[in-house]
């Protein structure tokens, strides 16, 4: 499934309150340092609000996309510099997870609500 077929996205998995909760992620967000977050699951769907610390943020895309298709504009979406960057970090996040090319993830799209 590509970002363009999001007409029928299968049923979520998790709450978008379950969306991005590590500290780190958080603050990321609220920086505005990351736009971007990928699952293993599918937690929202477009137009849901996602909120962090009062402040909100409306999914603004859904799809989903392999391991191997990361690019480096996709991990600074994230809040990486690189890919390796972020395949790091995900795997100190999971102790034993393998980094598969063709394992997919769901991505999840956000930004700030504008008052």
């Amino acid at each position: 499934m590509t970002q363009h077929e999001n007409n029928t996205l299968p049923p979520k998995t998790c709450s978008v309150e379950r969306l991005v909760t590590m500290e780190a992620d958080v603050k990321k967000v609220l920086a505005g340092e990351k736009t971007a977050t990928r699952r293993n699951g599918r937690y929202a769907d477009p137009g849901e609000i996602m909120t962090l610390e009062g402040r909100q943020f409306v999914v603004e895309n859904v799809y989903s996309q392999s391991l191997g298709e990361l690019t480096d504009a996709d991990a600074r979406r994230e809040g990486f510099e690189t890919v390796e960057d972020y395949k790091q970090s995900i795997l100190a996040y999971h102790p034993g997870m393998p980094w598969l090319p063709q394992m997919r993830v769901w991505v999840h799209e956000f930004r700030p609500v504008e008052d």
